[in-house]
């Protein structure tokens, strides 16, 4: 299962394993960042967070890097999502790494979105959670046909961090809020349609466009987008297809406007169409308490700065390690894998608006600084 493979963690120690687990290489004009990890679909882990976020801003000042590259190892996957296991073994044992891990990973994707280099992600095959967060907010993001996006935290009784809060409410009509909510899968094409993705080139194109990327002699942004257009206009896999949500826009954006889970839930009731039926089934098996959190965080950021939303982002996070849901869901979709997560409170009308509240409220001396 998707979801499965979003939270997949690496079976051996890092002891045992000799290979980094992330590279980070100059070639020609371009920094390169390799994820490494392909057994764990490139999941990343603090070390990795620790390893990129300082290569990043030696980049950012090196008059000789012109670009940087990110890309994922193994043919599966760019990555999966963040190493969701260790975090819930810090969490339940009040480890720092509970902490330090959603503090450290959002000052990398805000270092990522206020990059003054272009940047430019991979994103061949699976992108999911902090993957996305490692390449939503660049300049440049390239989907192929094994691309396959999505944000699928509700499930697990989280939300779709990693500055969620900043790119999924700025999707066209409410679409971000669609796959926030419901957790859809991208697939494609489809992850440039609905305006993820800024280019779409053919996965066995993508070494090639690689190799001349890093050939570019001392490129603006301009060049380099010139070259990656020269590519996506050159790919024809998919491109008479029409957008997998097309036919449902007009019920995604009435349904998913509403102010409340409660109100979206009523509206998807009445409307009763097949589409609002299956959209029903999916709502009704997330944590409730996930899904109010998530409306306010994507109703708020809508408006805010990426560093605003990485902050409340943050005061979220915290909110989850301190709750019931993120461990339970974990349990249900990871650990013992029985798909039968028992969300505490069960239902929407039973997550009070102050619990809600509570979740957005500042940390003091603990806030996440940006």
């Amino acid at each position: 299962h998707l979801l499965y493979l979003f939270l997949h963690v690496q079976k051996m120690s890092k002891h045992t394993d000799l290979t980094a687990e992330v590279l980070l290489e100059k070639r020609g004009g371009a920094g390169i960042i390799t994820l490494n990890r392909p057994k764990a679909l490139n999941a990343l882990n603090l070390s990795m967070i620790r390893q990129i976020y300082p290569q990043i801003k030696t980049w950012e000042q090196d008059p000789e890097t012109f670009l940087i590259i990110i890309k994922g190892t193994g043919g599966k996957a760019f990555c999966a999502g963040g190493d969701i296991r260790a975090i819930t073994d810090a969490g339940k044992a009040g480890d720092r790494l509970a902490q330090d891990f959603f503090r450290e990973e959002y000052i990398l994707n805000n270092a990522i979105g206020t990059c003054k280099k272009p940047y430019v992600a991979l994103i061949d095959g699976i992108t999911m959670g902090g993957g996305v967060g490692l390449s939503v907010h660049g300049h440049f993001r390239v989907a192929t046909e094994k691309t396959l996006f999505a944000m699928p935290e509700t499930a697990i009784g989280l939300f779709p961090d990693v500055g969620g809060g900043y790119f999924l409410p700025r999707l066209s009509g409410k679409i971000g809020y669609y796959l926030a909510l419901t957790g859809f899968r991208l697939k494609g094409r489809d992850v440039l349609k609905a305006g993820i993705a800024t280019h779409f080139v053919e996965s066995e194109k993508i070494p090639a466009l690689e190799k001349d990327l890093i050939a570019l002699k001392s490129p603006s942004t301009e060049n380099i987008a010139d070259l990656l257009n020269s590519y996506h206009v050159k790919s024809k896999i998919d491109q008479e297809k029409e957008f997998v949500l097309d036919e449902h826009m007009e019920k995604i954006n009435s349904l998913f406007s509403a102010k409340s889970m409660e109100e979206i839930v009523k509206k998807l009731k009445q409307d009763g169409s097949p589409f609002a039926v299956k959209q029903l089934e999916t709502i009704n098996k997330m944590s409730p308490t996930s899904l109010k959190m998530t409306l306010r965080q994507l109703r708020e950021g809508a408006s805010m700065s990426l560093q605003d939303v990485l902050t409340m982002e943050y005061r979220l996070s915290q909110a989850c390690m301190r709750g019931h849901d993120f461990y339970e869901g974990v349990r249900a979709v990871l650990i013992d894998k029985d798909q039968s997560p028992r969300w505490k409170p069960a239902a929407l009308e039973e997550v009070s608006d102050e619990f809600v509240d509570d979740c957005f409220k500042p940390l003091g001396n603990n806030d996440l600084k940006l």
